[in-house]
């Protein structure tokens, strides 16, 4: 059965039935709470508890820690991309992890960024060290893959695109809102990683909603076994999964896009961001961000993440 771990400023919590019960540990970071599991485990069947509703949410997941991403990883976000999912590539970039802010906090759009877009996606929390080069297995992937939780990978497309600059694009404080909930999984939980629907909406208009099984292109255990070719993984880093069909961001129609490989750059990017800019799907001051990913029958659930859109 899952262990839904939240997080506040004075401690770590599990839901349980009855309400959200205090974990007894010193656990400063994810890392140290992950190595605590007896803790997580007692408090899981503690019966003295508190409305969850009275506990103010933080991020599951503590910084500093590694935020590493999967581009164009669903086959319906490929395709709208404008490119053929059977000749994407498995790749990755990195995110600072200076951008994670918690489950209800504001996402900050910064004064000079002017197309703000969302991406929700499932990410991966690491159980424990992993040096690179290590064996991954089918076996062993639960033992490496401690729990799941929401994300939504923020990008200013207008830093994004001109530059190829997904760092800086996606690096800025709260681009990473991660929570409300570390759902804890057994491999036979993990095993259901493809049951998972994606969902977002935004001011309540659903803009995304996609089944992880026939859509994601590459799962978590070969997107792990190419990354650990190269990269170590520690206690409580997060890897972020992809995200499906359905941001603000879409390829344009073939001629347009034709006629834009003829112009200059610089005219080329003043066209595009001005048919950008006439797009109403971009996020603007003060619209709602709603996040949730589970299975249709609810047996796995990550919560959902309510989150507000701000202007610098």
């Amino acid at each position: 059965m899952t262990i839904t771990v939240l997080r506040t400023a004075d401690g770590w919590w599990v839901r349980t039935a009855a309400g959200a019960a205090r974990v007894d540990t010193t656990a400063a970071t994810t890392a140290e709470l992950l190595s605590d599991r007896a803790a997580v485990t007692a408090a899981a069947v503690s019966t003295d508890t508190v409305d969850v509703d009275s506990l103010a949410l933080l991020s599951p997941i503590t910084k500093p820690c590694r935020v590493i991403a999967q581009m164009t990883n669903f086959e319906s976000h490929v395709r709208d991309a404008g490119m053929d999912p059977k000749t994407v590539p498995l790749t990755f970039f990195r995110k600072s992890s200076a951008s994670i802010s918690g489950p209800v906090d504001d996402v900050v759009k910064p004064a000079h960024v002017r197309l703000l877009d969302y991406e929700v996606e499932i990410g991966l929390v690491i159980g424990r060290s992993v040096p690179a080069g290590t064996s991954i297995t089918e076996t062993t992937l639960p033992e490496i893959v401690a729990g799941l939780v929401i994300t939504n990978d923020v990008s200013a497309r207008d830093i994004q695109l001109p530059q190829t600059q997904f760092y800086e694009a996606k690096s800025y404080p709260t681009f990473t809102p991660v929570g409300p909930a570390l759902v804890l999984l057994d491999a036979e939980e993990l095993a259901r990683f493809a049951d998972l629907r994606l969902r977002l909406s935004v001011n309540g208009e659903e803009r995304q909603n996609a089944l992880v099984d026939g859509d994601m292109l590459y799962r978590p255990l070969q997107a792990l076994q190419s990354l650990i070719r190269f990269q170590d993984l520690d206690a409580g880093d997060l890897i972020l999964t992809g995200t499906p069909v359905g941001t603000a961001l879409s390829a344009p129609p073939k001629p347009i896009e034709i006629i834009g490989s003829l112009l200059p750059p610089a005219v080329k990017w003043k066209v595009f961001f001005k048919r950008q800019a006439a797009n109403p799907k971009y996020l603007h001051d003060g619209d709602v961000i709603e996040a949730r990913v589970a299975t249709d029958d609810g047996s796995i659930d990550l919560g959902v993440q309510r989150t507000r859109v701000a202007y610098a």
